[in-house]
């Protein structure tokens, strides 16, 4: 069960679809979850059962064990710093 109310700011909390982006040692993996946005500063909010599923994919990440995941892309560094 999610806040109706914004800890940090007192704002209404509504739930929503929204996307997370989770690392895990060099690979990413763009995710639709579940959250509670707070309506005046965006902050989110997520259960503890999401919460829990997104450190497993961070975990899997890690170890690389990625076989259900749909590759789309390429990621890449730019060293240099942009000033």
């Amino acid at each position: 069960m999610l806040t109706p109310i914004c800890p940090l700011c007192g704002g209404k909390v509504v739930e929503k679809d929204v996307e997370k982006i989770v690392k895990g040692g060099n690979d990413v993996a763009i995710l639709r979850v579940k959250a509670g946005v707070c309506e005046k500063c965006g902050e989110r909010f997520y259960t503890k059962e999401v919460h829990k599923k997104i450190e497993e994919i961070r975990s899997e990440l890690k170890q690389r064990t990625t076989e259900l995941y749909k590759p789309i892309g390429r990621t890449y560094v730019y060293e240099t710093v942009i000033e």
